[in-house]
Order: structure tokens, then C-alpha cells, then sequence
């Protein structure tokens, strides 16, 4: 183990690995429980989606391990899930078997690329200043989505967001969780994250049990289930007529699927890989090109399994802080999903918003520390940084806030007379951004 994964180089060992890999897949969890609910809407087996979101997140993120070395798991991505369900088959009026169709093609597109160096160039043509950006926007972005998702931010028809009801039990949970892993975290205890989330998930089910509570983290009835049946394996290929009846439609699926995912993955390896010291001095991520390949084809796996695409997790942040720094992090998550389909009616009962709320925003602290490696003097560096960030958690979406901040560079660039000093990459992913937000949005 340690000469394959390199443990004494990266300054850990195999407990380590462990417990962040724990740390992880308890921090990305809520996937296996949402996902299905989300993906229900355009019709299919919620059953069989759980089913799909396990064993596609298990293949992915042991791939990652294995192929890159790298702490990153991956599963079935939050707003890509979206897309699926309610843009491509209700908006654009697609059965879900061929926005699987769609998913399957952009996978294969992605492995294309990845394979000839393609993905890995653009990546590494993102300046160094912007990738510090991203890597603090996407803390900031994953804080944001464990306060509202355990009910601390909500939305509020004057101000459009505000405080929740700190009185209801729930958000009371998250709070005092979070406090517990702040205070972990000041003591400097080992793991700390990871025992945060342990303890906040023993105290909402004495809560659940003893004071009989709603909303709070339960023992199941029922531990173990052998119904392994998954009625969307396979359904992609029905999906392939339906979209050579509407070309124009499929194109526009087929690219947001690329999209959202490439810059989603781009922003999450950037992340991790500047919390791992995978960053080079020139800027470029290490063995990127074997990251990126675990990557895509784990979306092809995804649309045969019957979900939608599989992308690496910002949350893998979470077993990063604990200490992950190699594959083994990515094996453990992916082996305790590969479990989960055995434990399905645990991990849905006692991992909740409340239970994962501590460990994201926690994360989303240490993430936004990238934010003193950001030149701020220099004004192309802030205005594009500061876009960036504020778009990802106003407009709640990383790709978008990559995009724009992208955007963003190129003018101030050529303005102040650097016109030259932007990569040609760069330009053509301007180009594109500004069709894409044109046209697609």
C-alpha cells in the first residue's frame, strides 16, 4: 500500500486514509437519498436509482483511487440531477430514457477527451490566480448549501434569504453540531470533522429516541435489505431513437450535460488539489489526466447503471481535512457505497441535513483560506476572483460562477493591456460561455 499509494510521500497512513474516506462518504451521503427523489420526478424507479447512485458513485470513486491517486470520490453529481429531471425531460419534453441517452453520449465525449490530453490542457491553462478562486468560491458554495439545506438559511420573500427558525429541533441540531466541530477543529483533535459528525448524528437520535423529536437522525427498523433490482439498467439505449427524432433539442442536452460537469469536476480537482499540494509551480495539476479519465467514465457508468451524470464531489474536502491524501481515501468512499446498497435503510435514517451541515461548513472555512493566496492588489486577479465567487453562491451554481469569472479575466486583461498574455484557450472558453449564456440559459 504505501508503494502504490505513496503514503510515507504524502506524509499519511493507511488509519488516516480511513477515516477520511469514512469522513467522506459520510459528508456525501444525502446523495444516495435525494438523488432518487430528484431523478423520481421524470418518472423513474426511485428504488432502482438508489440502486444506480451507489454502485456508479462505488465503480467511480475506486477507479479515481486506483487510476490517479487522488482523494476525490465521486457520485452522481447535485444540479446536474437537476438538469436532468427538470430541464431535458420536462422542459424539453425528453423521456428519461433519453436524457440517459444523453448522459451516456456526453460520457463518451468526456472519455474522448480526457484520453487525448484535451480536458487536462484546458485545465492547466486556468491561471493559478483563478484556480485559488475557485477552490475558495466552492468553500464558500458548499457552506452555503449545508446552512440551507439543514434550515439555518432559508429563503425570505423580502430579502430573498435570511435566518431560519432556530427554534425548530432540526436547525437547533445543525448549530450545536456545528459548534462541536469549531471547537474540535480550535483543539486541534485529530479527525475532528469526522468525530463533529459522529457526534451530532448520536445526539439527534437520543434526541429522536428519548425526547421524541421530529426530523431527527433514527435507528432504522430495518438494517439490512437484499432487494438489489435496477429497472433502469440498460434503459439508455431506448433512449437513442427519441433523440435522432429532435437533433437540435439533444444537441443542447448533450452540452449542458458536458458543461456543467466539466467545469463542476474542473472546480472540485482545483479545490482539492490546492488543499493536497497536487499543484505544481507552474500552476498545473498532477496526474490530472488520470483524475479526469475515473471522471468520465464513471458517467458512462452511471447511464447504463440508470442515473444521471456522476461527477467528483466538492465534499471530498471533508476527508481531506481530516487527513486524506491519496487513492485510499477515494477506495474507502467507494467501498462503503458499494456497502451501502446492503445498509440502504441506515445510511437513509440516520445520516441527515442536520448530520452533514457541520462537516460542509467547516470545510467551507478551511477552503476560503485559499482566498489569502489571491493577489488583491492586482485588479484582474480580484474582479475576476470576487465574480467568481459571488456568482457561484448567488446564483448557486460553480460552473456558472467559473464562466463568468472567466469572463470576467479576459476583459480586464485586455483592457489594462495584457491582451496577448491570455492563453488562446482561455479565449475560446469565452467564446463559448458567453454563447452558452446567450443561448442555453
Amino acid at each position: 500500500m504505501n508503494k502504490f499509494f505513496k503514503l510515507k510521500e504524502k506524509n499519511t497512513k493507511v488509519s488516516t486514509e480511513i477515516i477520511a474516506g469514512i469522513t467522506t462518504f459520510l459528508a456525501m451521503a444525502y446523495i444516495l437519498a435525494v438523488n432518487p427523489l430528484i431523478l423520481a420526478d421524470s418518472g423513474m424507479d426511485p428504488h432502482s436509482v438508489f440502486m444506480a447512485t451507489a454502485i456508479s458513485a462505488g465503480v467511480a470513486s475506486i477507479l479515481m483511487g486506483l487510476l490517479a491517486n487522488y482523494p476525490v470520490a465521486l457520485a452522481p453529481g447535485m444540479g446536474v440531477n437537476a438538469l436532468f429531471t427538470y430541464t431535458v425531460c420536462m422542459s424539453m419534453h425528453f423521456s428519461w430514457q433519453a436524457a440517459l441517452a444523453c448522459v451516456f453520449i456526453s460520457g463518451l465525449i468526456f472519455v474522448l477527451i480526457s484520453v487525448t490530453g484535451i480536458r487536462k490542457m484546458i485545465i492547466n491553462a486556468i491561471p493559478k490566480q483563478l484556480k485559488l478562486s475557485i477552490g475558495a468560491g466552492i468553500g464558500f458554495f458548499i457552506a452555503f448549501v449545508g446552512l440551507k439545506n439543514a434550515g439555518i438559511i432559508v429563503a425570505n420573500e423580502s430579502t430573498f434569504v435570511g435566518l431560519g427558525d432556530f427554534k425548530e429541533p432540526t436547525v437547533l441540531l445543525a448549530l450545536v453540531g456545528i459548534l462541536i466541530t469549531l471547537a474540535l477543529l480550535a483543539l486541534r483533535v485529530p479527525a475532528a470533522v469526522f468525530i463533529g459528525m459522529l457526534i451530532t448524528a448520536i445526539i439527534g437520535i437520543i434526541c429522536g429516541v428519548v425526547l421524541e423529536m421530529e426530523g431527527m437522525p433514527a435507528l432504522p427498523t430495518q438494517y439490512i435489505t437484499t432487494d438489489f433490482k435496477i429497472d433502469t439498467f440498460g434503459a439508455f439505449i431506448k433512449g437513442f431513437e427519441e433523440l435522432m427524432k429532435n437533433p437540435a433539442n439533444a444537441f443542447i442536452a448533450i452540452f449542458s450535460f458536458l458543461f456543467v460537469d466539466f467545469f463542476d469536476t474542473a472546480g472540485t480537482l482545483v479545490a482539492v488539489a490546492n488543499r493536497t499540494g497536487l499543484v505544481n509551480q507552474e500552476g498545473e495539476l498532477e496526474n490530472v489526466e488520470r483524475a479526469l479519465l475515473a471522471d468520465s467514465v464513471g458517467t458512462v457508468v452511471g447511464s447504463v447503471m440508470g442515473t444521471s451524470t456522476v461527477t467528483s464531489f466538492v465534499e471530498s474536502t471533508s476527508g481531506v481535512e481530516v487527513g486524506g491524501r491519496t487513492g485510499l481515501t477515494a477506495i474507502t468512499t467507494g467501498l462503503l457505497f458499494f456497502a451501502s446498497v446492503f445498509v440502504s435503510p441506515l445510511v437513509l435514517s440516520a445520516v441527515t441535513n442536520a448530520v452533514t451541515a457541520p462537516a460542509l461548513v467547516v470545510v467551507g472555512i478551511l477552503m476560503a483560506q485559499q482566498l489569502g493566496g489571491v493577489d488583491w492588489d492586482d485588479f484582474v486577479s480580484a474582479a475576476s476572483g470576487f465574480v467568481i465567487i459571488i456568482v457561484m453562491i448567488l446564483g448557486y451554481s460553480i460552473s456558472n460562477g467559473i464562466a463568468l469569472g472567466f469572463i470576467v479575466y479576459a476583459l480586464t486583461m485586455a483592457a489594462t493591456g495584457k491582451l496577448t498574455k491570455v492563453s488562446p484557450i482561455i479565449w475560446m472558453l469565452v467564446v463559448i460561455f458567453i454563447l452558452y449564456f446567450a443561448f442555453l440559459i
